[in-house]
């Protein structure tokens, strides 16, 4: 079914709502008041336990038992976590390690 230009945008300009409507959704909610102590456990610990399924997600198929031993994979996580700590730039931090990883695959 192929939807019609202005179908395409009435669509568009939905979820584009929508989005904006759940992301502003916590700003209203607690502009007034502090979040609960399960909100700021979520803050505090999750960013990292993401990371951490991250990392064992891009290493599940890498093989270390055979050449190159996964030292593109291991070298990429290593830079991105120096580049992290030195600059504490999370943009510069995924797109070197990517780079970085992407060119090792390449030699």
């Amino acid at each position: 079914m192929r939807l019609s230009l202005s179908a395409a945008f009435v669509a568009t300009v939905l979820t584009a709502a929508v989005i904006f409507l759940l992301r502003a959704f916590p700003f209203l909610l607690f502009s007034k008041k502090d979040p609960p102590p399960f909100l700021r456990f979520i803050e505090k610990y999750i960013p990292s336990m993401i990371m951490a399924i991250l990392i064992v997600y891009c290493l599940k198929d890498v093989r270390v038992t055979v050449a190159p031993f996964g030292i593109a994979s291991f070298v990429g996580i290593a830079v991105t976590a120096v580049l992290h700590l030195w600059r504490n730039n999370a943009m510069i931090s995924i797109f070197g390690g990517t780079i970085v990883y992407m060119l090792l695959r390449l030699l």
